[in-house]
């Protein structure tokens, strides 16, 4: 499932979103004002697109 956080975590919460990528190999998906804005990945991911992930949470399927 895909991992989404808010804008504020970039700036509050950087080192664990930095784990997080690296550890789980997986990008992590930013939302700013409740939207999809953007998506933090390791240099060698391929990220799919937000709207993509966000649909796939709402269906309920996983990865």
């Amino acid at each position: 499932m895909p991992t989404i956080r808010p804008s504020s975590d970039l700036r509050n919460k950087y080192n664990e979103i930095s784990e997080f990528c690296n550890k789980y190999d997986e990008p992590v998906y930013i939302t700013k004002n409740g939207q999809g804005d953007l998506a933090v990945a390791l240099k060698k991911q391929k990220v799919r697109p937000f709207r993509e992930a966000l649909a796939d949470i709402e269906k309920g399927i996983p990865e």
